[in-house]
């Protein structure tokens, strides 16, 4: 396989162990965790609350390692940035040194302008070089655009190897990821899962019972990724990375590792119980729910949850969300589900969104 059309996961392992608390989250995130701890602190429960507000994004020398691409990394603002690229040679990517069993992980992005079909740009955590047979992920796939399209990102919840069942979503952006840096993040718990992009819930997935080993348990690095993906990336593999273009950079800063590390020897959290559970507090509230749902509905564009072709009947975990049921027709292919009202819709939407902002 050419370098330049690598797996975005690469063979790394994370053999520091060093417990990292991370910065550039919503001052509501970060109030809603301080009253949980201190709620619990009363109660015995927690040790002393960390001061949320006062953290900082970390460097990436304190928390990240080039995994591959050479030259094709660059370093930006004194470490507190980085540039991957992807060029005729190669693609680029980097990972946390640590590996987390839970948290909360974050980065502002900023995707390649012009012409980008074909290049993903992957913000990701995966544990595939330490669970080759049987690994956990959780994705947000930037999948490269035609000029004059907009981009997509698609989310994916993979556990215990479960590849074969896709929980994918794909989401039409209401903004231009390449104008501006913004901020995706992803919440992870024991019975948890929530995807934001600037601070806003997109998307959750709660534990089921009937998910069994579907639902990401074990520790995972997280990995930021460019590379080649013309076969499948844009309108199912029809429109293929254009070199003449090339390089493709991504941009990410205000990196956030904020989870309990995992001795990658041992795989023994240095959290204790009552620590690991700030995460698991961290729900989303009633008026967000409500955001979410109109959100979904403006700019969801594929949900394998109604994807009737895949699965016969929903998956346990899906939401019940009628609105969303009627919206899609329950056929449709992961390189190309289309909402039956179309382009135009979408764009009305996007305006309408842009106006409650």
């Amino acid at each position: 396989m050419a370098e330049n059309q690598q797996s975005p996961t690469e063979k790394y392992t994370a053999y520091s162990y060093r417990k990292k608390m991370g910065h550039g989250v919503s001052p509501l995130f970060f109030f809603t965790l301080f009253l949980l701890s201190s709620s619990h602190l009363a109660a015995g429960r927690f040790p002393a609350p960390i001061d949320l507000h006062n953290l900082t994004s970390i460097s990436f020398d304190e928390g990240y390692t080039q995994i591959f691409g050479g030259g094709n990394l660059m370093l930006l603002r004194q470490g507190k940035a980085v540039r991957i690229s992807l060029d005729e040679r190669t693609g680029a990517g980097f990972a946390s040194n640590d590996l987390f069993l839970h948290g909360f992980f974050s980065a502002s992005v900023k995707l390649p302008s012009d012409y980008a079909a074909g290049v993903v740009v992957a913000f990701y955590m995966s544990n595939g070089d330490v669970f080759e047979k049987n690994h956990d992920e959780l994705d947000f796939e930037f999948l490269g655009n035609i000029r004059g399209r907009d981009w997509r990102v698609q989310t994916n919840v993979y556990g215990n190897g479960s590849t074969g069942f896709g929980r994918e979503e794909r989401y039409g952006l209401w903004f231009d990821p390449t104008e501006d840096f913004h901020n995706y993040s992803i919440l992870w718990s024991r019975n948890r899962i929530i995807f934001y992009i600037d601070q806003r819930p997109i998307r959750e997935v709660v534990r089921t019972e009937s998910m069994g080993g579907d639902f990401p348990s074990k520790p995972m690095s997280l990995y930021a990724t460019i590379w080649d993906g013309s076969g499948w990336a844009t309108a199912g593999g029809r429109y293929k990375v254009n070199y003449k273009y090339a390089p493709y950079a991504a941009e990410f800063a205000d990196l956030v590792l904020h989870g309990c590390a995992v001795d990658p020897i041992d795989r023994l959290s240095s959290c204790l119980r009552h620590e690991s559970e700030v995460y698991e507090l961290v729900t989303i509230a009633p008026e967000q729910r409500l955001a979410l749902r109109g959100l979904r509905k403006r700019h969801m564009t594929y949900s394998y949850c109604y994807d009737g072709k895949r699965y016969r009947t929903p998956p346990p975990e899906c939401p019940a969300y009628v609105h969303e049921s009627e919206e899609f027709e329950g056929a449709g292919s992961r390189s190309g589900y289309r909402r039956r009202h179309g382009k135009h819709r979408r764009q009305q939407a996007a305006m309408t969104t842009e106006s409650e902002e």
